[in-house]
């Protein structure tokens, strides 16, 4: 009889702690593949670009239902540019994908991956090489989300995403910092008259007249909005977003200004 209640007890003990173990892991929350699920995450992730070089980017999760913005670095750069911008964006409302395009290095120290597989890949990484980086990653969010995709360009990559929004119709909104005429060859003004959705372009004081030369030739947007500080001098780029930065304020307001039209 001692037996058979030992046994009884120790069967109830095992039951107790498989089912403690079941219930702990249909409770568990973290998506074992991210995105599977709805709940909020970051995690690395790849995807082939329009040649299929693999891209590695940055997946800044929210909410399934709320809109994305895909932010690209500028030269010599990687995704960590948005390190501190994309968890801003985040508590905006904003789903992020932050990427690595093939032409760029180091930036906060994380590395660019991109890079490394096009030049494994026998691909040469020109400027103008990363526009279908861009246009992968666009592709992919827009999968991702089922909506249109906000596009955000730093330096060389304002002027790509300025260019991408002049030849495609599934862009919401498009925001250019420090865009200007550094693709050897190809006329980014020339190129982006037919923008119709709406554009801000920003840029440093100094970099102001080239930026408006842009500004100027977007004449079918939507809406338009050229910021320029007015208290600093502003930086290169969309540094101008990071917390250390003087006169990173000024750009927030002004940008979500725009964001909320």
């Amino acid at each position: 009889m001692k037996k058979s209640i030992i046994q009884l007890t120790m069967f109830s003990l095992i039951s107790f702690i498989l089912i403690n173990i079941w219930g702990c892991k249909d409770d568990d929350t973290t998506p074992s593949n991210p995105g599977s699920s709805d709940t909020a995450f970051v995690a690395t992730i790849t995807f082939p670009s329009l040649d299929s070089v693999t891209i590695t980017a940055d997946h800044y999760h929210t909410n399934n239902t709320n809109p994305v913005i895909v932010l690209c670095h500028q030269a010599g750069w990687s995704r960590g540019e948005y390190l501190e911008v994309a968890p801003k964006f985040n508590d905006m409302g904003y789903n992020v994908l932050a990427i690595d395009q093939r032409s760029g290095q180091t930036i906060n120290g994380v590395d660019n991956k991109t890079v490394g597989s096009a030049v494994t890949a026998g691909k040469t990484n020109r400027f103008i090489d990363a526009k279908q980086d861009i246009e992968a990653a666009i592709d992919w969010a827009k999968n991702k989300y089922n909506r249109d995709v906000i596009i955000l360009g730093s330096s060389y990559s304002a002027s790509l995403v300025l260019m991408i929004a002049a030849e495609r119709n599934d862009i919401d909104k498009v925001l250019a910092f420090s865009p200007g005429e550094y693709l050897p060859g190809i006329s980014v003004q020339g190129s982006i008259s037919g923008i119709k959705m709406p554009v801000f372009l920003t840029s440093s004081k100094q970099e102001r007249i080239q930026t408006e030369k842009l500004f100027e030739v977007i004449s079918n947007s939507e809406y338009k909005k050229q910021f320029v500080p007015k208290w600093g001098d502003g930086q290169h780029g969309a540094r101008n977003l990071w917390p250390s930065m003087a006169d990173q304020e000024e750009y927030w307001n002004a940008m979500k200004i725009f964001l909320d039209q």
